[in-house]
């Protein structure tokens, strides 16, 4: 936990994690409770939790970007691309943000 927290990229990479896996249950899990089983609880919870995580993931990014000096085109919008796909946070923390 301690290397996660010790640098900007280290935060990136922890709050990649915690965005995809907000992600992954809102999607996955709170979502078909709702629409299926008509249980609105964890949406109503988790949906605003997730909406923080995605913006701090986006204004990070561009913050570790530039701090970086990231080429758009190459880097940042693939980083920023990820949030919105699922599992797309953990494929690029493994394919760029853990080799920086």
């Amino acid at each position: 936990m301690n290397r996660f927290v010790n640098s900007s990229i280290g935060r990136l990479r922890l709050l990649a994690i915690l965005e995809g896996l907000s992600l992954l249950l809102l999607v996955f899990v709170s979502v078909p409770l709702k629409y299926i089983f008509g249980i609105p609880q964890l949406s109503s919870v988790l949906g605003p939790i997730h909406g923080i995580l995605f913006l701090l993931f986006v204004f990070i990014t561009i913050s570790v970007g530039v701090e970086y000096n990231w080429k758009f085109k190459q880097t940042t919008w693939k980083v920023l691309i990820a949030c919105i796909i699922p599992f797309g946070t953990f494929y690029i923390d493994r394919k760029i943000l853990s080799k920086i």
